[in-house]
């Protein structure tokens, strides 16, 4: 079988609390742990997506519109659809399986995607994937 779920893959979450969220794969166990025998990824996406941005905003306006709320969950695969879509953010070194063992670790990951998604969606690129899923 190809193994078409790679790093920098962007998916849509389809179960849970962040259904019809975007994500990105940020590391695949397609043979699964010990803890969760079956094929799983990490993945951290966006819980809060940036509103709409128009030209008479204010700075101050336009900073508050441009955040994103992000999140890091492990997802089995039944429960992603794989979107043709890639993203070259560079999330490895900020997320790290370990890192969902503890709440102060969990927290500062998130903070560091936050960072990361929000310096891309402010250089313009990879719009769809900064978008709300309208369904």
């Amino acid at each position: 079988m190809v193994k078409f779920l790679k790093p920098n893959k962007a998916v849509i979450v389809l179960q849970g609390r962040y259904a019809g969220r975007k994500a990105v794969i940020v590391r695949s166990f397609d043979d699964g742990t010990r803890d969760r025998p079956y094929g799983h990824c990490l993945v951290a996406g966006i819980s809060k997506y940036p509103k709409k941005v128009i030209r008479k905003d204010s700075a101050k306006k336009t900073a508050k519109k441009s955040k994103v709320k992000a999140f890091i969950k492990l997802v089995n695969y039944n429960h992603i659809m794989p979107t043709r879509y890639t993203l070259d953010v560079d999330l490895k070194d900020a997320v790290t399986p370990d890192c969902l063992q503890s709440h102060d670790k969990k927290v500062t990951a998130a903070k560091e995607i936050k960072a990361r998604f929000e310096e891309r969606f402010k250089t313009g690129k990879n719009r769809w994937f900064f978008s709300k899923l309208r369904f």
